[in-house]
């Protein structure tokens, strides 16, 4: 019996995605470090280099996996299917908000990663505002939404019990039925 499997490029890539989410999780900006990443997904510090050419590549990498991830699962849902999808409690947690927040605190710091947002983001502006959109509600709320997404979303991280996915969810409901056609 062989000793190990060879994961594939596009396997290992993932693998550190993953330690690095999972690294994020648990200590914010400050769990993003070659060898806390290295060590959880068991490989030698080398392979970051090797499949991102840098940490900061693999800060992007991991950036576009998470908003690739969140944009594929609401493609075609309707703006009842995003707000579903945003404050899913799979999502809407804790942990996953840290990773969030984390990527968030490095993008003015780091070139890739802001450049990634760039693309990103916009591409996200433009799902929500197609989704406000098909609901009869003006495209131009979609920054507006998002904001406060993201503002629920920060006081979720802050204090869990003052916003639970569902409040949330609420007071996005609140702020859309204030723009009802």
């Amino acid at each position: 019996m062989p000793r190990f499997t060879r994961l594939s490029a596009e396997d290992r890539r993932l693998m550190l995605i993953e330690a690095a989410c999972a690294s994020m999780a648990e200590d914010g900006i400050a769990g993003f470090t070659v060898d806390r990443i290295c060590a959880r997904a068991g490989v030698s510090r080398g392979l970051i280099t090797h499949h991102f050419g840098s940490m900061a590549g693999l800060m992007a990498a991991t950036y576009a996996q998470l908003y690739d991830e969140d944009l594929s699962e609401a493609e075609g849902s309707g703006l009842q299917g995003l707000l579903a999808m945003v404050f899913d409690p799979a999502r809407f947690n804790r942990s996953r908000l840290n990773i969030w927040l984390a990527l968030w605190q490095a993008i003015a710091n780091t070139p890739e990663l802001t450049e990634e947002h760039h693309s990103r983001y916009g591409a996200y502006v433009t799902r929500v505002g197609l989704a406000l959109q098909e609901a009869g509600r003006p495209e131009a709320l979609a920054p507006a939404l998002i904001a406060l997404i993201d503002g629920l979303s920060l006081q979720h991280c802050i204090d869990p019990a003052s916003m639970p996915p569902e409040a949330a969810r609420q007071a996005c409901e609140a702020f859309l039925a204030l723009h009802s056609p």
